[in-house]
C-alpha cells in the first residue's frame, strides 16, 4: 500500500487526468476537455446518442465512474503530495463532472455537425461556469475532506449543467 503522500504512477495518472492537471493556466478547463473530445469522437464514428445510445452513454458513464473513484481513492494522497486541499493539479473531478451533462443527450441535439458543435460547446462552457461559480449546494459540499470533497462539488456542477443542457437541447433542436 502507498504511504499517504505517495500517489504511485496509476493514482497520479488518473487524478491529473494523464498529466492535464499540470497544464497552466486553468488546469480545470484542461481536465474538462477529454469527455467533450470523447463525445465528439463517438458522434463522428456513428456511436452517438442517435445511432448507439448504449455505447455513447455507457462510455461516458464508465469515464465518470473511473475518474470519480480515482478522486475518492487517491484524493487524500493527492492533497498530501501537492500540499493543499483540492489542489489544482487534480482535475479528475472536472473530467468526471463534465461527463454528466453529456449523458442522455437528445438525438436531435447531435444529429448534424452544427447541432453537435453547439451542444458540446454549450455543455463545456456551462459546466465550466457552474464549476467555477459553485452554486448551492456545490460550495457547501466542497468543504468535505479528502477525495470526496474534491469530486462531489464537480458532480453537483455536472448535474446542474445537465439540467440546463437538457432544457436547451430540447428547446433549440
Amino acid at each position: 500500500m502507498n504511504s499517504p503522500a505517495t500517489l504511485g504512477p496509476l493514482g497520479s495518472a488518473l487524478v491529473t487526468t494523464f498529466g492535464l492537471g499540470h497544464l497552466r493556466p486553468a488546469s480545470g478547463t484542461w481536465g474538462s476537455l477529454p469527455p467533450v473530445i470523447l463525445a465528439a469522437a463517438l458522434i463522428a464514428l456513428g456511436r452517438g446518442p442517435a445511432g448507439s445510445p448504449i455505447v455513447f452513454n455507457g462510455t461516458l458513464l464508465a469515464v465518470l465512474i473511473i475518474f470519480t473513484l480515482a478522486c475518492a481513492a487517491w484524493g487524500n494522497q493527492a492533497e498530501a503530495r501537492f500540499g493543499k486541499k483540492d489542489p489544482s493539479q487534480v482535475v479528475a473531478d472536472e473530467t468526471a463532472g463534465q461527463c454528466i451533462p453529456l449523458l442522455f443527450l437528445p438525438a436531435d441535439s447531435v444529429a448534424t455537425w452544427p447541432n453537435a458543435a453547439i451542444t458540446l460547446a454549450l455543455a463545456f462552457l456551462a459546466f465550466r461556469a457552474f464549476d467555477i461559480l459553485k452554486l448551492w449546494p456545490a460550495h457547501q459540499i466542497q468543504r468535505l475532506s479528502g477525495g470526496w470533497g474534491i469530486v462531489l462539488d464537480d458532480l453537483v456542477a455536472g448535474l446542474q449543467t445537465m439540467i440546463l443542457i437538457q432544457i436547451l437541447a430540447r428547446t433549440l433542436f
